[in-house]
């Protein structure tokens, strides 16, 4: 009877290991998740702004700088159409301060 509890002891000590093998390898997915849930604060993205943000960072380290705000698409989309009308200096300025305002 002795020899029954160093059995039992022995198996939930190695129980006890294999849970903190598990517990260990979903840190780094709540790592990033929780990375990116600082970001978005951050970022003040509320919404499908969001929700687009989440998806792209949590998918990739390597797209996390493709999820962009709405001011963010915004400016894009400003300055692709001043470089389409190949407007420089002030003008290009003055164009997308009304394009910003605009959007």
């Amino acid at each position: 009877m002795s020899q029954l509890p160093v059995p039992a002891l022995a198996v939930f000590a190695l129980l006890g290991f294999g849970m903190t093998g598990t517990a260990s390898a979903e840190s780094p997915r709540s790592a990033v998740m929780k990375q990116c849930n600082i970001e978005a604060n951050s970022r003040q993205l509320r919404g499908p702004d969001r929700q687009t943000f989440m998806r792209a960072c949590l998918s990739s380290p390597a797209k996390r700088h493709l999820a962009l705000s709405s001011q963010q698409r915004r400016m894009q989309y400003c300055n692709a159409q001043a470089k389409a009308r190949r407007l420089v200096g002030s003008d290009r300025s003055r164009y997308v301060s009304r394009c910003l305002r605009a959007r």
